[in-house]
């Protein structure tokens, strides 16, 4: 009778254990659930590095020379040399 007392204990923890593998915090579908959250901000912080590498390179543009600030005023505020003519072409 002691054996099957030991054998019917095994079979439940077997149980309890492979219940919190499937079921439990940790499982395999937690585990993967997570993986895929970590896949989603890496990829988040690989755009968010690409904007602010791009940002700094315009800031040391910027601080480096005149040309960019010509450029950006020309191109965001519309700015004209003197003796320059404008043509704006409506679509």
């Amino acid at each position: 009778m002691s054996g099957r007392f030991v054998a019917a204990l095994l079979i439940g923890l077997l149980a309890v254990v492979q219940a919190q593998l499937w079921l439990g915090r940790g499982s395999v579908g937690d585990v993967a659930q997570m993986q895929q959250k970590l896949a989603d901000q890496k990829a988040r912080n690989a755009a968010a590095q690409q904007a602010n590498e791009q940002l700094a390179a315009e800031v040391r543009d910027l601080q480096e020379g005149l040309e960019m600030v010509e450029e950006k005023a020309r191109a965001e505020l519309g700015m004209v040399r003197p003796n320059e003519v404008l043509v704006q072409i409506a679509k």
